[in-house]
């Protein structure tokens, strides 16, 4: 039986009129029916989102830089006026937007992201691996990755410590016709010269000493898959030549003797350190850099994609709450500009391990403030002081009235003074979980449905207020 493809429709609370049954010829339906907009589902080829207004409601903005590569219909009722060039510009800045109208005939499959805008990664890929394309610099690493991954060529990456090597390896071999192939990886730093040949090789029984029974090796271990080989740069001469040898002929020979075997790898390497040096200075051999640069890929270092950062920290947010069992936890606004201001010498890691320490000893309190994060200035050398980040594009808002308030001589409206609290408290509560309805009415102590009702009767159901 042939598998559809799938669609999921954010009705933004709006009713769906039995539709979705009606396009179930063409598609594998699923149906978002919350008043707010959450993260369409992986492996997803064409988001519906039904458009209520000009602007894209706050919480996709928010969600911009994870949902930049993924198709998106905007569905207007029948009797809505089309959109005009500056709304769907507006929308546009999410990704690859159409609008059409919602109506019995189902959605045309074919939509796909527009090229030389979006980073050339699903969004589901992305998401997977915890990356995020809103940088040009980013854009660029995750196009060549996606170049890449369409070829079997040899990937050489390049980067600090901690810029996420790794990760772009794994998606390249996610990306590539061969992901259901095995994906080894292998820290040549890591394992002693002298065992490095025989843990990449293989070796046959009575190689030497030790050498008990026939191992194949991980080139063998990676057929047909990827093999990736970490911190290159500290391989020894003797293991380079028969690295060469690999890439040249496509077979190895394992320790021992015995006949070559055929390998189909593709390898992937990385390099905290400049390998163009190491040949200069003689520690590593010029034909095989030349042989490992075919498709180079330069990691930038998370201070120069500040603008990332708050995504960055949101998803590491969702994900370490999920790995230690905690209840969704939310980061201040006062957050951002902290973090995107630091230098962050360990990069992304030492931003996922920031995140997940401020999770554990936060304990019960749902709101991450800066507060959470004061240890990251405990290192923190004189001269690599704060710089100034971007503007957000968060709003700020409005400060709550106090509860000492003095009854002027002329009295007030108390029913006005209650609203104005309530509607200043519920804005806060919105700003600081970023939109997200159910856990601002947690932060408040309300049930969701009440928490609506409040911002019903309090005029907060437009976006833009």
């Amino acid at each position: 039986m042939t598998q559809l493809p799938r669609l999921h429709w954010s009705t933004l609370g709006d009713d769906t009129g039995g539709l979705e049954h009606r396009w179930a010829s063409l598609w594998d339906v699923t149906v978002d029916r919350g008043a707010s907009p959450a993260l369409a589902p992986r492996e997803v080829d064409l988001w519906v989102i039904s458009a209520r207004g000009a602007w894209p409601p706050p919480e996709l903005n928010r969600m911009m830089a994870e949902v930049g590569a993924l198709p998106i219909l905007l569905g207007l009722a029948p009797a809505a006026p089309p959109m005009d060039a500056k709304a769907l510009s507006e929308w546009g800045s999410l990704g690859s937007v159409r609008w059409g109208i919602l109506g019995p005939e189902p959605p045309m499959p074919g939509l796909r992201p527009r090229s030389g805008v979006t980073t050339q990664l699903s969004a589901s890929q992305a998401l997977a691996f915890g990356l995020v394309g809103a940088s040009p610099a980013m854009q660029d690493v995750l196009a060549r990755a996606r170049a890449a991954a369409a070829t079997r060529a040899t990937v050489l990456l390049l980067g600090e410590s901690g810029t996420g090597k790794e990760v772009i390896a794994r998606a390249i071999h996610r990306m590539s016709a061969e992901a259901t192939q095995p994906f080894v990886a292998v820290h040549c730093g890591a394992i002693p010269e002298n065992l490095l040949e025989s843990e990449l090789f293989g070796y046959n029984k009575g190689a030497f000493t030790d050498a008990r029974k026939d191992t194949p090796g991980k080139f063998r271990e990676a057929h047909g898959g990827t093999l990736f080989l970490d911190e290159v740069g500290t391989m020894p001469l003797g293991a380079q030549v028969r690295l060469l040898r690999v890439l040249q002929e496509r077979e190895v020979q394992p320790l021992g003797g015995g006949a070559p075997v055929k390998v189909e790898v593709r390898v992937v390497t990385a390099s905290n350190v400049d390998l163009w040096k190491k040949v200069q200075d003689g520690s590593f051999r010029e034909d095989l850099f030349y042989r490992l640069e075919v498709v180079p890929i330069t990691l930038p270092p998370l201070r120069a994609r500040r603008e990332e950062i708050p995504f960055l920290a949101q998803h590491f947010l969702n994900r370490k709450a999920r790995e230690h069992g905690l209840y969704p936890k939310a980061l201040h606004p006062s957050v951002d500009p902290l973090l995107m201001g630091l230098p962050w010498p360990g990069n992304v890691r030492q931003l996922e391990n920031a995140i997940e320490r401020a999770i554990v000893l936060s304990g019960t309190r749902p709101v991450l403030t800066r507060e959470d994060f004061a240890f990251l200035a405990e290192r923190l050398d004189p001269a690599d002081a704060p710089v100034a980040p971007p503007p957000l594009p968060l709003p700020e808002p409005p400060a709550a009235a106090g509860f000492g308030l003095d009854l002027p001589p002329e009295g007030l409206d108390l029913n006005q003074v209650v609203s104005d609290m309530e509607k200043a408290l519920m804005l806060q509560s919105l700003a600081i979980t970023r939109g997200n309805k159910k856990r601002a009415a947690d932060l408040l102590g309300l049930k969701r449905t009440t928490f609506l009702e409040k911002m019903k009767r309090l005029d907060l159901e437009d976006p833009e207020a």
